[in-house]
């Protein structure tokens, strides 16, 4: 089965990736992978704050996911399956594409905002063509009508 690998961060533009991966898993039989990373930069270290720090990242990573699992379930009839790792974004990504053989496309949200830069699409693009999979760059402002409309 082909799965389909999306970023789960708190950016706008997650949105549409998200809707994308499900859809198309929807209309071709595959799965989604939903991941998620917890920056390590981000946890200071000393007296069990870490460990706290871990623990309140992974709470808000899940609940989160609950929201687009849920629209998964009763829209695209997917069941998504949440990764949580921790590390470097872009890193972590290519990690988790090494250690699943099953994963046919990355699927990142861009955004609109032409100024902002993506080091995670950077890194990805920076190694495309060792990648096992294809990667698919969905907008951030396409209509929820547009996604339904190619996907």
């Amino acid at each position: 089965m082909r799965k389909f690998l999306v970023l789960l961060d708190d950016s706008k533009e997650c949105l549409n990736a998200m809707r994308f991966a499900a859809m198309r898993a929807s209309n071709t039989g595959g799965a989604v992978v939903i991941m998620s990373v917890v920056n390590t930069d981000d946890i200071q270290h000393g007296f069990g704050v870490a460990d706290l720090m871990r623990a309140e990242a992974r709470e808000r990573i899940e609940a989160h996911f609950e929201v687009f699992a849920k629209w998964m379930r009763s829209r695209a009839k997917i069941e998504p399956e949440l990764v949580i790792r921790e590390g470097d974004p872009a890193e972590e990504l290519l990690a988790q594409i090494a250690e699943d053989g099953q994963i046919g496309v990355v699927v990142l949200g861009l955004n609109s905002d032409k100024g902002g830069a993506n080091p995670v699409l950077s890194r990805m693009l920076r190694d495309a063509m060792d990648l096992p999979c294809a990667i698919t760059l969905v907008p951030g402002d396409l209509s929820k009508e547009r996604l339904e409309a190619i996907t």
